[in-house]
């Protein structure tokens, strides 16, 4: 039985289920990234073979039609998906990107995305920023007072 709590907002309970996908296929997965200032990825992660991929949640058609930086993430990925509930109108994604179906409990990969290799300086900063970013966090999870001592 899964007794954590649920996210109130549909696209945190996307986003829950696409890291529970993505730690079964062995990713090292972050949420709320910001891989520069302006962005902040949903859902970002290294797979074991080092590809990183940026997972887009949407919950309706009115939350990706908002979407006006989607494409500047292309330029932080190996791989770039949506990922939508099973109400959403797929039809309306770009073909040429990857597509996961996702509740709060699990996810799927439908369409495979396409690999665009990152370029060799890029990926080495985006690893150091996604590794600091995790630290960081975890650092605050042990020692809420103590972690926003930084020098």
């Amino acid at each position: 039985m899964d007794d954590s709590p649920l996210p109130s907002q549909p696209g945190f309970r996307i986003a829950r289920g696409v890291s529970r996908l993505l730690r079964s296929l062995d990713h090292a997965v972050l949420s709320e990234f910001v891989p520069e200032r302006g962005l902040r990825v949903d859902v970002i992660s290294i797979a074991a073979n080092g590809e990183i991929w940026i997972i887009e949640c949407k919950s309706c058609r009115a939350d990706f039609t908002g979407d006006r930086k989607w494409q500047s993430y292309l330029d932080y990925s190996d791989r770039f998906f949506w990922a939508v509930d099973a109400g959403f109108p797929d039809e309306i994604l770009p073909p040429d990107t990857g597509l996961i179906r996702a509740d709060a409990y699990g996810g799927e990969v439908l369409r495979q995305a396409p690999l665009t290799k990152l370029a060799a300086a890029r990926r080495t900063r985006l690893t150091r920023d996604l590794a600091r970013s995790a630290a960081l966090r975890l650092q605050m999870l042990q020692d809420p007072q103590g972690a926003g001592q930084g020098g």
